[in-house]
């Protein structure tokens, strides 16, 4: 199936770059590319693309903002970019809906790479930002509460693929830690994100981890 992307940056290069080794690949497809934030809502409203690739810093509208009004009312999942992988506007950026961020000096398969997780579903989070976004959580969680995840619905297998999920495991390992298919731990997924009302991954991790069900440290 073809990924479609737009492409977000004010830098008329880098946009360029990443939208031609992008559009390169024989299951990608750029759309659209952007120089500003307003441009990107734009472009998502009229093509419904599956991933937005968007640079934080733009004029008109930064990324953060153009983050959030996308993620509310569109099914396209947003990977940053940025400079500095502990830029404080990425974790901003994460919470308005943001599915992951890479460096702006990526590699070119790494970026494919990283497109390509998104638009399956996964979150792409580099360690030092998972470690910030734990400790967040962490202080603003309302403790453990053991009958929260049978109210929701979710099967004693949801939940424990969940609790994988939410340390940070791939759809990969969770198979081989539960002995159960690739497949399987996909539809798992799916569920437990639909009956907790969630979007994605990252929401999962941070449901988690903002109602006690993971401790830091674990």
């Amino acid at each position: 199936m073809t990924v479609r992307v737009v492409v977000a940056d004010d830098q008329p290069v880098i946009c360029a770059g990443f939208a031609a080794l992008l559009d390169a690949q024989p299951d990608i497809d750029v759309v659209c590319t952007a120089s500003n934030g307003r441009e990107l809502v734009d472009a998502v409203s009229r093509h419904s693309p599956d991933v937005a690739l968007v640079d934080v810093r733009m004029p008109v509208m930064d990324g953060i903002e153009a983050t959030a009004l996308i993620t509310r009312t569109n099914s396209t999942r947003v990977l940053i970019l940025t400079t500095f992988d502990l830029d404080e506007y990425v974790f901003d950026a994460i919470r308005a809906g943001a599915s992951g961020f890479l460096l702006k000096d990526v590699t070119g398969d790494r970026l494919v790479e990283g497109v390509r997780l998104v638009a399956d579903g996964s979150m792409l989070l580099g360690p030092a930002v998972s470690r910030r976004l734990v400790a967040d959580f962490a202080r603003r969680g309302t403790g453990l509460d053991p009958l929260l995840l049978e109210s929701r619905g979710l099967s004693p297998r949801e939940r424990e693929v969940l609790l994988l999920l939410a340390r940070g495991r791939s759809n990969q390992e969770i198979s081989v830690a539960l002995f159960i298919g690739v497949e399987t731990v996909k539809s798992h997924v799916a569920e437990i994100l639909r009956k907790l009302d969630l979007r994605d991954r990252i929401q999962a991790v941070v449901f988690a981890y903002e109602n006690g069900l993971v401790i830091p440290g674990e």
